[in-house]
Formats: structure tokens, C-alpha cells, sequence
């Protein structure tokens, strides 16, 4: 005889029988606005210029930067971040591109702005290492250490000129103390409250930045552990969201995201303003490499990746794939 109480009572395999059924059930989704697309244009270059490290992503022209702009706009998604490279005769220990009007990132905001108005959201990397000969993220004292007062002065000047240059956000990421709250003075003192800022509140000094140097044509030597996060450490993590917070900060950032997924966690459960998370380079690059080689499923291994993040608390990603991803979504 059959003893049906020996069978379990609780089946929760019901709920994944099938694609429709698991659709319905999905917990976390995924949706183009979502996304943010990292873009690097480079001063003096003709054609675009593949970026070894980095397959299918490329620094762009300027021309090609407006392309990719408009494609972005095609796709749904909600913004792009730029990062200037300018030429290597440029960079000096200030990171005078930087704050020049004329300098590559601030005409590549223009050219942005030009091509696509308001229908995305036109942000910028502020900060000094692609502009710096030594290639850290801040102006460095006789001692050759990075002066954190010294460079939220530089901080100030680059808001302004990325505000005058037409963007809509900006995005400190050189993990000064005291950064959102100079920008914030910054940009108010011209009269430009409607400019949002997004801080990079969290942001490790990680091994997975590797291919982004190259990205950026970076100087730099040695690394940059005095003021980004130790790997090792959470706490520090919420005491720089609340300064952030009071700082008056728009939205906030976790960089790495994949590696740091429980700092995102923590982070997006007591923020009260929106939250977002840059997968980087080298996320990027480990899944591209190991696709290429046949170890994985690319498009599954890339939309599992971005589901995590977004199940951890991201509203918004920014992601190499954020096109393509957003194209496939749609």
C-alpha cells in the first residue's frame, strides 16, 4: 500500500516547471532603463581604437562617440558615462585637461549633448587619472602622496566646466573626503542645482581595474590603496554612504559590483536615494575571455551576472554590455 504522507508536502519545484511559470514568478527583472553605458572617446585619433583588453569595446572618436550615443537612445537605456582620454603630450601633475573648456571630455559632452539633447542622460567621470603624467586621481604633494584638499579644488573647477559642457550628471570618483560636498558647493555657486551628482561612494582598489588602465591610457604607478577601499573592509563602506548622504549626494554608487555584492546588499537597504553599481572592466573582460575560449555561455553567463547585481539592490548598472543587453531585453 502507498503511503502518500512519506511524499513531501511542500513542492517548490511547482513554480519552476516551466519558462511562462518561471517568468511570472521571477523576483528580479531586468529592463533597458536600467542600464548605463561607460564610453571612452580619445583626443586625436581618426578610427576607433580597439581596446585589447576589453573585446568589443573600443575608445571612441568623436564621431563615433555620437553614434554610439544615438544607438544608446535606440536601445532604451538610461544614460552614458564618458571618460576623456586625452593626448599623452596633455597630462601634466594637474590634469589641466581636466578643467581646460577644450579639453577632450568637455568637447565629447558637447558633442553628446548636440546629438542626443535630453533624450539620455549625458554623465561624467570627475576625476584626474586619465588627465594626471602620474596618473592618480588627485594632485600630489612634495611628498609625492595624493592631497585630498589640494584636488576637491581641482574637483570644484571640473564640475563646473562638465556642467558648462552640457552635463546632466556628474560622477566624482577619485574617493576624496569631502568630495560631494565641494561639488555640490561648486555647482550651485553657477547657478547649476539641476545638475545631479552621483557619487562613487563605494569604490575598492581592486585587481578587476586592470583592463580599464588601458582604457584610459593611465599613467599610473604603483596604486591607489591611500584612498580607495580596502577589499577587506565593510563598515567603511556605510560610514562613506552616510557622509555621502549628507553631502548631498543624488544618487549613489558600489564599484566593483560583482565582487562586492554584499556591500551593495548593505548599501541599497538603508540608502534613501537611488542606488547604482558599475560592473567594471574586469568583470567584463573574465566573461568575454572565458566565452571566447568556450568555457561558458556568453549571453547566460552576462544576463546571470547583471541579474545578481540587480537582485542585490542595483537600480541601475553600469555596464559595457548595456546596449547589447538592453537590445536583447527589449
Amino acid at each position: 500500500m502507498t503511503t502518500y504522507g512519506s511524499f513531501p508536502g511542500s513542492r517548490p519545484r511547482r513554480l519552476r516547471i516551466s519558462p511562462v511559470m518561471r517568468r511570472m514568478v521571477a523576483e528580479t527583472r531586468l529592463h533597458p532603463a536600467d542600464f548605463i553605458l561607460p564610453a571612452f572617446v580619445r583626443e586625436g585619433v581618426s578610427e576607433p581604437v580597439p581596446i585589447s583588453a576589453m573585446p568589443g569595446v573600443v575608445q571612441h572618436t568623436r564621431d563615433s562617440l555620437k553614434k554610439a550615443a544615438a544607438e544608446a537612445v535606440e536601445a532604451g537605456i538610461s544614460g552614458i558615462m564618458l571618460f576623456g582620454v586625452p593626448e599623452e603630450s596633455k597630462k601634466d601633475a594637474l590634469g589641466t585637461p581636466g578643467t581646460d573648456p577644450d579639453g577632450i571630455l568637455q568637447v565629447a559632452l558637447r558633442d553628446v549633448r548636440a546629438e542626443v539633447g535630453d533624450e539620455l542622460l549625458v554623465m561624467s567621470d570627475l576625476c584626474l587619472d586619465e588627465t594626471t603624467d602620474h596618473g592618480h586621481c588627485g594632485v600630489l604633494d612634495e611628498h609625492g602622496r595624493v592631497d585630498n584638499d589640494a584636488t576637491l579644488e581641482r574637483y570644484a573647477e571640473m564640475a563646473q566646466v562638465q556642467a558648462d559642457a552640457g552635463a546632466h550628471v556628474v560622477g566624482p570618483s577619485g574617493m576624496m573626503d569631502g568630495q560631494i560636498g565641494v561639488v555640490r558647493d561648486a555647482l550651485d555657486q553657477i547657478g547649476r542645482e539641476d545638475v545631479a551628482i552621483l557619487a562613487y561612494t563605494v569604490k575598492y582598489a581592486s585587481a578587476f581595474f586592470g583592463p580599464f588602465r588601458e582604457a584610459v591610457g593611465s599613467s599610473l604607478k604603483g596604486d591607489r590603496k591611500t584612498y580607495q577601499q580596502d577589499p577587506a573592509n565593510a563598515r567603511e563602506s556605510m560610514r562613506e554612504l552616510a557622509l555621502d548622504l549628507e553631502e548631498g549626494a543624488d544618487m549613489v554608487m558600489v564599484k566593483p559590483a560583482g565582487p562586492y555584492l554584499d556591500i551593495l546588499a548593505k548599501v541599497a537597504e538603508v540608502s534613501d536615494v537611488p542606488v547604482a553599481a558599475y560592473q567594471i572592466s574586469g568583470e567584463y573582460s573574465m566573461i568575454e575571455a572565458a566565452a571566447e575560449k568556450g568555457w561558458i555561455d556568453r549571453d547566460k553567463a552576462i544576463f546571470e551576472a547583471l541579474t545578481g547585481i540587480k537582485r542585490a539592490g542595483a537600480q541601475n548598472i553600469l555596464t559595457y554590455w548595456a546596449v547589447e543587453a538592453a537590445r536583447k531585453l527589449r
